[in-house]
């Protein structure tokens, strides 16, 4: 694929095709003078150095050398550009709970708000790491493959919201056996799972998968966010909340206990998330913490610069017109390559 990075700069070719127009006028004008001087065949005879072509190959050659400078600027690119870059990082998938319940505010704005902002922090912390987003509830998804494109990071970080699952619920275990499922396969890694939720797991099975991760040598860290004492959990777009059964509104508590058990089963650490900035400290002392190891990284770019052979053009067109001299050059006419 071929394409310009400013193509506004290609405007200015059109000066080209006037400048030659303009020359050719101005010649038009100096023959209709010389005319007036006598015969033009006779005048050829008495001005036995100038040359009827080399002013304008010379001209030619300079409008040449401007629009390969025009070129140049306008930045021609073309084809797929991959550097391998060795790095120095862990490899991070950040699971973040997107249930009903985290949009309880008793941390402020909301418990996912408040998820997003410390996972936004982190990212800006990063240099040689790896990262990947997963989004659970009642199911599990990947929202980013793991990258060291922290831009991407961000932006899919920001479209993180409950809506993008409508199975509700609180599955862990998948989330976890997902983000297993979601590294690379180089070996001699050191990889961590951030688990971001209330640790209220309606399905199970979460501290199973926890071991696992260890047994794999992955650290399961959990971050809970929200009180023990709970908070009413909003209904989107409404002042109202969800209620239960028996009509009363659902209060969602942090279970503690739940993501203790988790991060001791995943070798990892319990982090409390309030709305102090205590949590944002603890979690990257942990990562600084963690064993760094050597990360094989592919950059690609989708464009590779070309201007480089427009730069050389205009310089040889210029070089050339220099060489080339306005007037014959009797010394080169005693050179008679062609004749016996």
């Amino acid at each position: 694929m071929f394409r310009f990075e400013n193509p506004v700069y290609l405007y200015a070719l059109a000066i080209i095709p006037l400048l030659a127009i303009l020359y050719y006028y101005s010649n038009y004008r100096r023959r209709r003078r010389l005319k007036k001087y006598g015969d033009p065949a006779l005048l050829k005879e008495l001005m036995i150095d100038v040359s009827a072509w080399r002013p304008q190959v010379k001209v030619w050659l300079l409008l040449l050398a401007l629009a390969s400078l025009i070129i140049a600027a306008a930045r021609p690119q073309f084809g797929t550009k991959i550097d391998t870059t060795e790095r120095n990082g862990i490899e991070a998938i950040i699971a973040i709970d997107v249930s009903n319940s985290m949009q309880a505010n008793d941390v402020r704005p909301s418990r996912l708000d408040k998820a997003k902002m410390l996972v936004s922090n982190m990212v800006d912390e990063m240099k040689d790491d790896k990262i990947g987003l997963i989004v659970y509830a009642g199911q599990a998804f990947v929202q980013l493959p793991i990258t060291n494109d922290y831009v991407s990071a961000k932006m899919f970080l920001d479209g993180i919201d409950p809506s993008m699952i409508s199975v509700q619920g609180t599955d862990i275990a998948t989330a976890i056996d997902l983000s297993m499922k979601s590294f690379t396969q180089k070996k001699d890694i050191s990889r961590a799972i951030f688990l971001i939720t209330d640790g209220e797991d309606n399905e199970g099975g979460a501290v199973e998968a926890a071991k696992e991760a260890a047994k794999r040598g992955v650290r399961v860290y959990v971050l809970g966010v929200g009180s023990p004492d709970g908070a009413h959990v909003p209904i989107p777009g409404t002042s109202q909340y969800f209620i239960d059964d028996a009509g009363n509104p659902v209060v969602s508590r942090l279970s503690e206990e739940m993501c203790r058990q988790i991060a001791h089963a995943g070798n990892g650490a319990y982090i409390y998330v309030d709305n102090s900035s205590s949590a944002q400290k603890e979690l990257s002392r942990y990562v600084d913490k963690l064993a760094k190891a050597k990360l094989e990284s592919q950059i690609y770019s989708e464009f590779d610069e070309q201007y480089q052979g427009f730069l050389i053009l205009a310089l040889l067109f210029l070089v050339l017109d220099l060489c080339l001299l306005e007037r014959k050059n009797h010394i080169m006419q005693n050179f008679h390559l062609f004749r016996k």
